[in-house]
Order: structure tokens, then C-alpha cells, then sequence
């Protein structure tokens, strides 16, 4: 019986020496991360799909050492509660934009006016560049918060009830009840467009449509498709007025507590999701005006847009001036340097 329990120890001891050799050198597998990933986007918008593809790109990409809970349609928070979520680290990612960070970066505000870019490859070009990397820098530096990549939303669109009638100019913009999200950039864009800004949740919009509450809503042509706004409306306008994005953006301590090497994941994983969501939305936006057109819509392609642009401009200087008074006008040339 000794000499049986001599020779288990012994064995015993070899096994325990060997499996330290093999791992000498060797960092011990880290603790698991979750990630909570919070948004109001409904199933169907290429950005909430795109919250899919980032969980399954970086779990797979750390081989489950990074897992992601996702959260769409405001399942866990409002999208101004989302805000503050992110800031205090409640939530750890939550798609921001350029008008919630205006109310603590006010420049900002100029990302998201009516008309600031051309189109996609303009935009694409400014984030993508050192102009998007200071941006986003300013944000960690200034809110806690640090935004990651910038998705293409779409282009923003007019989307009106039937008792506004059809629209081509910013004059027959007047009056009309416009939901916007409730910040001040946002309420800027609805005055801009010739509109009475109303705000309004995201989540009471299709029902303050078919209430009478607003009277119209703008937002990217998928985003119409998927929330079926199309059902309560009767005129879509292409002003193509802005040239919309929402920013993945993580709490900075998060970011923080993440490895070198989860960081690189992480970024990975958003440039997929990122290849996701732009190709899909511009996908859509190619086929929708016609799908919009069998549904009964009218679609005015020919609306007076430099009428909406010198408007806009007008409007920000003179309606708006607690916006325009904030903006970086050499920051704003630079941008339009990037025009192609």
C-alpha cells in the first residue's frame, strides 16, 4: 500500500512538472469580457444586423474569450438614457452621433447639419481620415466615452403625411410638425429644412404619424423601410440633406480594462460589421425609391435643393446661432476640401 502511494506522488509530481514546462512562457488564459451592446435600431436596419456580426466576428476572433450581449429596439434604455448609460459605464457600447455629443462638444454639431457633406464618398473620406481621428480623440478626451468607427446610416430624406401635400421647397416646409430627436442639433436640422422641429422618441414615431402628433419624420430610406413609416405616410423627399452615421462607442474605462490584444479584436470586428452595414445601406437605397412607389408613396426626385441649402444655411446662422456660434469654420473648410 506505501509503495503504491510512493509511486502515485511520484507520478503525480512528474505530470504537475511537465504541464508547468509546457506552459512556461505563457500568459494564463484571461478572465472572459462581456460587452453589453445597447440601441434603439429594430430589426432589419443593417446597424442592428451589424450588431450581430461584431458579437460573432470578435467571439470568434478571441475564440470566446470576448462575449457580446446585444440589445436592439430600446430593449434596455431610451435613446437619450443610452447616452448617459455609456457615459457612466452602465452599458458599455451604444450607437452615439455627432448631435448627442454636441451637447458637450458643440463643433459637433456641424457633423450632423443639413448639407455639411456631398455624399457617401465624402464622408467615408472624412472619417476615415486624420480629420475622423481627432474627432473621435476629442470625444474620449472630453466625455469618457470612446467611439470606435462610424457606419453609414444613409442619407436623410424627407418623409411627410399626406395633409403636408408634396413638397419641393423649404417654403412649404413651413408649419409642418417635424419630429427630431430631442438635442439641440437635431432641433437646428428641423428649423434648417423650413420645418417646426417637434421632438419625439424614436420608439413614438410611427405612432405620432398616424396620430397627427408630427407630421412628418426624416430619416435614411431604410430606416423608413424597416421602422414602416411607409404605412402612415404618403410623400418621401429626396433632399438628400444629410449624409447620416451613428458611431459604435465604448465607455473609455472599458476600453481601458480591455488587453492590447481584445482591443485589436474589438477593432476588427467593427471594421467587418462596419463592411456590413455600408454596403447593405447603400444596397437599399438604390432599390427602395421604387419599392416606395408600388406601395402608394410619392417620391419627389426633383425638390429645389440649393433652395434647401442657401435656406439652411441661412437658418443656421440667423434661427440658430446657440449651433453655428460653436462651429470651426477652418475645421468646416477642411472638410470641404475632401470633396470629390
Amino acid at each position: 500500500m506505501y509503495k503504491k502511494m510512493v509511486s502515485f506522488v511520484l507520478v503525480l509530481m512528474v505530470v504537475t512538472a511537465g504541464a508547468f514546462a509546457a506552459g512556461a512562457g505563457e500568459a494564463a488564459p484571461a478572465d472572459t469580457v462581456t460587452l453589453t451592446f445597447s440601441s434603439q435600431s429594430v430589426p432589419g436596419d443593417a446597424h442592428t444586423e451589424a450588431m450581430t456580426v461584431f458579437k460573432e466576428e470578435v467571439e470568434r476572433l478571441s475564440n470566446g474569450q470576448i462575449q457580446v450581449e446585444v440589445y436592439h429596439s430600446g430593449q434596455l434604455l431610451t435613446q437619450e438614457g443610452e447616452q448617459t448609460a455609456v457615459r457612466r459605464g452602465t452599458v458599455d457600447i451604444v450607437y452615439t452621433s455627432p448631435p448627442w455629443l454636441s451637447e458637450f462638444i458643440p463643433y459637433m454639431s456641424m457633423f450632423a447639419a443639413a448639407y455639411t457633406f456631398s455624399g457617401y464618398d465624402h464622408m467615408r473620406a472624412v472619417y476615415d481620415g486624420p480629420i475622423g481621428e481627432q474627432l473621435f480623440q476629442d470625444v474620449v478626451d472630453t466625455m469618457g466615452i470612446r467611439p470606435l468607427n462610424a457606419f453609414y446610416l444613409g442619407t436623410r430624406q424627407l418623409n411627410l403625411v399626406g395633409s403636408v401635400g408634396e413638397v419641393r421647397s423649404p417654403q412649404e416646409m413651413r408649419g409642418v410638425k417635424l419630429r427630431v430627436p430631442g438635442s439641440p442639433a437635431w432641433i437646428a436640422m428641423g428649423r434648417a429644412l423650413g420645418a417646426d422641429p417637434t421632438p419625439l422618441a424614436f420608439t413614438e414615431v410611427y405612432l405620432g404619424l398616424r396620430t397627427g402628433t408630427v407630421d412628418g419624420q426624416d430619416n435614411p430610406l431604410p430606416t423608413n423601410y424597416n421602422a414602416k413609416f411607409y404605412e402612415v405616410t404618403e410623400y418621401i423627399v429626396l433632399t438628400d440633406h444629410v449624409v447620416d452615421t451613428v458611431w459604435p462607442t465604448i465607455n473609455e474605462n472599458k476600453w481601458q480594462s480591455l488587453t492590447d490584444q481584445q482591443q485589436r479584436w474589438v477593432l476588427q470586428a467593427l471594421e467587418v460589421a462596419k463592411d456590413h452595414v455600408d454596403s447593405k445601406n447603400l444596397e437599399y437605397e438604390a432599390e427602395l425609391v421604387e419599392y416606395f412607389e408600388s406601395q402608394g408613396l410619392t417620391v419627389i426626385t426633383n425638390p429645389d435643393k440649393e433652395a434647401f441649402i442657401e435656406f439652411a444655411r441661412n437658418s443656421y446662422l440667423n434661427d440658430s446661432p446657440e449651433i453655428s456660434d460653436a462651429w470651426d469654420l477652418d475645421l468646416y473648410d477642411e472638410i470641404d476640401r475632401y470633396r470629390p
